[in-house]
């Protein structure tokens, strides 16, 4: 067992699928598969079960995951931990929204912490809305949000994902079947709307094309009920990869499908007041954002 075996498993139990895996780790489909054979091979059991729609796990690979995040977390911290502890010193408060802070930023903030274990980060959690307006107020240093929900042209903004939008289908829809599926196709099933985080107006704009909308039968600011009605059948929907997961807290299959129609993606990056003089401790974290995601500095 490895490292890269343990990282290509991991990506393809997040995933649901070999190519989405590869496509995310930028390898070919081929590596993936040869290194979870190698993995089943060595541990001598199952880890998923192959499907037309793709990859389930086991009850022996569910267990291998939580044991392959604890394992990969602690060789994050060996492979940086020359660089624990920084000359930065002080704090800084970022201001996050709802998404960004629930499926995006706790990783981050761990790293951030073990590289500069004297900055002292204060986080609050609100609306976009919120967060345009204490920055604006010089009441927050920085923010991370969802960049493409930013608007006030008083904000600067440095996107570091973006992050593909898919139809959501429990496993043995029809839909998951095709390749593509159309957003008029899409009107004719039950829709399951999300609303947090102004999702709800960002998807409303995916129907812009024609007179059809879809039927939403609910709207709901809980990403976790989302999951749960479409992986029982009571509806679908259409979200980014970044809050996808395979899996619903029931424990039912959730796939994925590309829309034929391009929806836009949900854009994660940093945000600050423009012309605004950044602090050491804010500089440090933009530094830590741009060599992670190899973003072109200010």
């Amino acid at each position: 067992m490895n490292f890269r075996q343990l990282k290509y498993f991991v990506a393809t139990a997040e995933t649901g699928q070999v190519s989405r895996a590869a496509s995310e780790l930028s390898i070919s489909q081929s590596a993936v598969t040869t290194a979870i054979r190698d993995l089943e091979a060595e541990l001598d059991v199952e880890l998923f079960t192959r499907t037309p729609h793709g990859m389930e796990m086991t009850q022996p690979g569910r267990e291998l995951l939580a044991l392959a995040y604890e394992i990969l977390t602690k060789m994050d911290e060996a492979v940086n931990i020359r660089e624990r502890g920084s000359g930065v010193v002080g704090r800084i408060v970022i201001a996050t929204t709802y998404t960004v802070i629930g499926y995006f930023l706790p990783a981050h903030l761990a790293r951030i912490a073990r590289l500069h274990h004297n900055l002292d980060i204060q986080i609050h959690e609100m609306n976009r809305e919120s967060v345009e307006e204490g920055l604006l107020a010089n009441r927050f240093d920085l923010a991370v949000v969802l960049t493409s929900n930013v608007s006030d042209p008083a904000i600067d903004t440095e996107t570091l994902l973006r992050s593909r939008r898919r139809l959501w289908l429990p496993h043995g829809h029809p839909f998951a079947l095709r390749r593509r599926v159309d957003l008029a196709d899409i009107t004719q099933e039950n829709y399951v709307m999300l609303t947090v985080d102004e999702a709800a107006n960002t998807t409303m704009k995916y129907w812009t094309f024609g007179p059809v909308q879809p039927k939403v039968t609910l709207r709901t600011s809980s990403i976790e009920a989302v999951r749960s009605m479409v992986a029982n059948g009571q509806g679908i929907t259409v979200l980014s990869d970044m809050v996808y997961r395979p899996w619903s807290l029931e424990g039912k299959r959730i796939v994925t499908v590309e829309t034929e129609q391009p929806v836009p993606s949900m854009d994660v990056g940093l945000a600050w007041r423009r012309g605004a003089e950044l602090s050491p401790q804010a500089m440090a974290l933009f530094t830590y954002f741009r060599q992670t995601f190899d973003t072109i500095a200010l």
